[in-house]
């Protein structure tokens, strides 16, 4: 499903394109289409269900595999409001993020505990990141430089 949002951040409005297969199955064949062009990816999974934690890596191996080098990515634990369910410790999660170098977050849907605070950390570690690139808008594309004979025009396999 996708979803279009606007953001607010440092003064400049940001257009966010949002795709969320909610992890199904049926989403994986079209998705790594969607990885290419991504600019940043939140990895969300359920803190009361310790498969959806597991599947984590799974995808994370996938990002790897189709979206660019430089992707900014994001873990998201959901459902930190169901506190007696919970499966996936709030420290185990971030230890997993710490190791392998990305932001991590926990958030309820439910209550939007975190979530707007989700997509302005994505949004800003975006614009940090592109921010430190060079400007390819200014650089001049590469040159060949060809050098050979011309070609005389009345040469060739007709020509008397």
């Amino acid at each position: 499903m996708q979803k279009i949002r606007t953001v607010e951040q440092d003064g400049k409005t940001i257009k966010l394109q949002i795709w969320d297969t909610a992890g199904q199955e049926r989403f994986r064949t079209i998705t790594s289409s969607y990885y290419r062009g991504a600019h940043g990816i939140i990895v969300v999974y359920d803190v009361t269900d310790q498969e959806s934690f597991n599947n984590v890596k799974q995808w994370l191996n996938e990002i790897d595999r189709y979206a660019s080098d430089n992707v900014n990515k994001l873990l998201v634990g959901n459902k930190c409001d169901l506190t007696a369910q919970k499966v996936v410790s709030y420290e185990t999660a971030k230890a997993f993020a710490d190791e392998i170098g990305i932001p991590f977050l926990e958030t309820s849907a439910k209550n939007a505990t975190n979530v707007e605070q989700a997509f302005m950390a994505m949004t800003a570690e975006i614009k940090n990141r592109m921010a430190s690139q060079p400007a390819m808008n200014n650089a001049r594309p590469p040159t060949v430089q060809i050098r050979g004979q011309p070609v005389n025009q009345k040469s060739g396999c007709c020509s008397t």
